[in-house]
């Protein structure tokens, strides 16, 4: 049986990283696709990002939306779990700790829902427009919520890169979950930081704009490769 949506992934590893960190889930099949991203500075990110993957790509297709909803946010709290014990519970050496990011995407006809921590993304692509869809769960983007400072302003404070939510920080994790309509024409774009901060959002627009997902994924690996790229880069675009 075809699949009802047309979907592209692809990571690539950093010059700054020994192995990529990040991890993808493209699965159109089941209408779930998700971008995990191991926490910078952490061993084993990698660990933890494979980690969630796997469990989002063992939810089941069957259900309604707000079922698969439900049946991610306990995957990913069983993860989260785990996560913690790996690195707090007695006799675990101080090289295992880990965490990371997560943005999933879940589609069923005409309804979309986006559920994340961290800073990873998900971008609309919809009527010529981009539209962010997550908000980050970073200090930087407190700062500019809290004291309403600029985006400069924020990343002069020390460690404004750090993140307020993501999968392993805390005993308990904590979802945000966006729903929408979807309409006919609609791209999605889930990504790590590593790709979008290095493009713009007229770059990403274009990119989108490319008529399909592969050629929308080569046309955002292409931007983002023109300059030196330190960080694991990885994006996911799908068009329901």
């Amino acid at each position: 049986m075809e699949a009802p949506w047309r979907s592209a992934g692809r990571t690539q590893r950093g010059q700054a990283r020994l192995r990529n960190e990040d991890a993808f889930l493209d699965n159109p099949r089941a209408g779930c696709w998700a971008v995990a991203d191991g926490m910078g500075g952490y061993r084993h990110g990698d660990v933890a990002s494979q980690w969630v993957v796997s469990q989002l790509a063992s939810v089941s297709a069957n259900g309604n939306l707000d079922q698969r909803i439900q049946a991610i946010r306990h995957r990913l709290q069983d993860v989260n779990q785990g996560v913690r014990r790996a690195w707090t519970e007695p006799g675990a050496s101080g090289d295992v700790t880990m965490g990371s990011t997560v943005v999933a995407l879940l589609l069923e006809k005409g309804r979309a829902a986006c559920l994340w921590a961290g800073d990873s993304r998900c971008y609309l692509w919809r009527d010529q427009s981009l539209y962010q869809l997550s908000k980050d769960h970073s200090l930087l983007q407190r700062l500019m919520d809290e004291r309403q400072l600029s985006a400069a302003q924020a990343q002069a404070y020390p460690g404004a890169r750090a993140l307020t939510r993501a999968v392993g920080a805390r005993s308990r994790l904590h979802l945000e979950v966006l729903e929408l309509r979807t309409r006919p024409g609609d791209v999605f774009l889930l990504c790590s930081d590593g790709l979008y901060q290095g493009l713009s959002h007229v770059d990403l627009g274009r990119a989108l704009s490319m008529g399909t997902p592969q050629r929308a994924v080569e046309r955002l690996f292409a931007g983002a490769l023109r300059r030196p790229v330190r960080d694991d880069l990885t994006a996911v675009v799908v068009q329901p």
